[in-house]
């Protein structure tokens, strides 16, 4: 394969959670660039369809599902409905995400099991039921979004989030088994640690912190609308074939402060 080959996605079929705003936006995009037919899904249905639409004017099928990825019922569903309609599973990139804004000794339960339930178990779940159809197929690709947030702590001036902060380490972990149970079934999991993005979740974080983060990143601003597109097309590409149980950070530079 030349190196046009090795990253092109063309008559491959991707699922995308949270896939109607922001980082799953910017990702489904991408890959709808590189030749892929879309599933996005998320609870926001119409959210879903306005991203498909656009996507089909770049000449790919896209199709937007309903989702509550912390409900198995909700989850087989996307998957049973993906297999009819494409044939089967290439990409999963479990992108939805939840968060909650609290001091650790402040922290409502109710808001703590909210967050571990749609970010690890969401998850998790998503990733069985894709892992069914791809163990099958022998080959898949699953891509875990967690943050720079999951690899240590952080400035509470910046984030007082710690179910998400733990949440995206778990995903994290979670990425690095299946890797090791899934590799001999030919299926790569890796992970994307994303650092400050403007989008909806982390509006209120950047309007706060906007100082400490710009002077922790080297590169002295945020991700862009373009900055995740590259690196989940070579996480979800041939051109990864050979990686797996790996976390690509994507925060300009942060994590080497």
């Amino acid at each position: 394969m030349n190196v046009m080959e090795l990253f092109s996605l063309k008559g491959k079929t991707a699922i995308i959670t949270g896939g109607g705003r922001g980082l799953g936006e910017q990702i489904a995009t991408g890959f709808a660039e590189a030749g892929a037919n879309l599933v996005l899904c998320s609870r926001k249905q119409e959210a879903c369809e306005e991203v498909a639409e656009k996507i089909r004017g770049l000449g790919v099928k896209a199709l937007a599902l309903k989702c509550d990825i912390s409900n198995p019922e909700d989850v087989q569903n996307v998957i049973q409905k993906t297999v009819e309609e494409f044939g089967g599973i290439d990409i999963l990139v479990n992108n939805s995400g939840a968060t909650w804004g609290a001091p650790a000794e402040e922290m409502p339960l109710e808001a703590w099991n909210k967050v571990i339930n749609v970010n690890v178990t969401g998850t998790f779940l998503m990733s069985q039921a894709a892992g069914r159809v791809m163990i099958e197929q022998r080959r898949g690709k699953i891509i875990n979004i967690s943050s720079v947030a999951g690899l240590g702590g952080t400035d509470p001036r910046v984030m007082n989030t710690i179910g998400y902060n733990t949440s995206k380490g778990a995903v994290i972990t979670l990425t690095k088994d299946l890797a090791v149970k899934w590799g001999p079934h030919n299926i790569n999991v890796n992970a994307i640690a994303p650092g400050f993005f403007p989008t909806k979740m982390s509006k209120v974080i950047i309007k706060h912190g906007k100082n400490p983060i710009l002077e922790s990143t080297p590169l002295r601003r945020f991700g862009s609308e373009d900055d995740l597109k590259g690196a989940a097309l070579f996480l979800a590409s041939d051109a990864s074939n050979y990686v797996t149980g790996d976390v690509l950070i994507v925060d300009g530079g942060t994590h080497a402060m």
